[in-house]
């Protein structure tokens, strides 16, 4: 193993002295906790089909939460197994043609 440079020397020291703190917040502990779960239990691979749109979606939606897409997809999937996805109807159905949306 080889030995800890200044920088790393002074992390540890100020980390050992009480001086650094913890700046996440409970739900990105939550969030993080989850996806550390969700890429630590990998069993399997898989190969799977998806529309290039919805690959981009994905994509996007997991960089909105901080996660790799891959793991954004497995949470989703677990979620739905485990009877734990909800739908959140305000985002699945759009409003019919002529007529807005109502709250």
């Amino acid at each position: 193993m080889t030995r800890p440079d200044p920088s790393e020397t002074e992390i540890v020291q100020a980390y050992e002295a009480g001086r650094l703190k913890s700046v996440a917040t409970r739900s990105e502990l939550s969030r993080l906790k989850a996806a550390a779960r969700a890429t630590a239990v990998k069993d399997r691979r898989i190969n799977i089909r998806l529309s290039a749109s919805d690959l981009q979606s994905i994509q996007v939606r997991a960089l909105e939460e901080g996660l790799p897409y891959q793991t954004l997809i497995s949470s989703v999937l677990h979620k739905y197994v485990t009877g734990r996805l909800e739908e959140n109807k305000s985002r699945l159905s759009a409003p019919a043609s002529g007529t807005k949306a109502s709250k």
